[in-house]
């Protein structure tokens, strides 16, 4: 049976809990579109994480990959499009690094796609009721590290691969008034679609775009 690879994050910036990491572990075990879901918490750490995700990569053996990550803010599950080659961190993370406009691969081109077919989930997420949309910047804190350090590491192999982020639960909100979320439950059904139309689709030619 091939494997599918969710990954979460742990809190950061002060929460004690990270929507990723809660919706990748309650999809651990399941069966979707003929393949078993194998859930990997990484660390809110730049290097750190590409080294357990390189790690998980050579144990797992997936023949998709989703990383998953909060973006406090967002209304939406976002598929993003592309990550670009740029550690800018607002914020230290959980182990007081901060880099500033240093590349996460040195030498390495300024971007990367995603190869899942995002187009296509967005499209299947937004028939089945849930809110989602094409995404143009993972930003450039541990969400767009690992994203770009994923599709590096996998360029060679057969994998789909891409990052998706995703609102604070409703628990986070409450201590971020006028902060949009979505409920555990709402998260992992549409994620179960997600990875099922990542296994199972073809990308769609539809509108995604932005103005801005």
């Amino acid at each position: 049976m091939n494997n599918l690879l969710v990954t979460g994050f742990e809190p950061f910036g002060g929460d004690t809990i990270n929507p990723s990491w809660e919706l990748a572990r309650a999809l651990n075990g399941e069966v979707i579109g003929g393949a078993r879901v194998v859930a990997v918490q990484l660390p809110c750490v730049f290097g750190e994480a590409l080294t357990r995700l390189d790690e998980a990569l050579a144990r797992v053996k997936p023949s998709v990959v989703l990383a998953i990550g909060q973006a406090g803010g967002r209304c939406d599950l976002s598929l993003e499009r592309v990550a670009i080659n740029v550690d800018d961190a607002r914020i230290p993370d959980n182990a007081g690094a901060q880099p500033i406009d240093e590349p996460v691969v040195p030498g390495g081109p300024a971007a990367y796609f995603s190869t899942l077919p995002i187009k296509a989930i967005v499209a299947g997420l937004r028939e089945a009721g849930f809110p989602a949309s094409v995404s143009q910047t993972a930003g450039t804190f541990v969400c767009n590290h690992l994203f770009y350090g994923l599709q590096h590491l996998v360029k060679e192999r057969a994998v789909r691969s891409g990052f998706m982020h995703i609102p604070y639960l409703p628990e986070q909100a409450a201590r971020h008034p006028g902060a949009p979320s979505l409920p555990l439950p709402t998260l992992v059904a549409a994620t179960r679609l997600a990875l099922e139309l990542a296994v199972t689709a073809e990308e769609a030619r539809l509108g995604g775009g932005q103005l801005d």
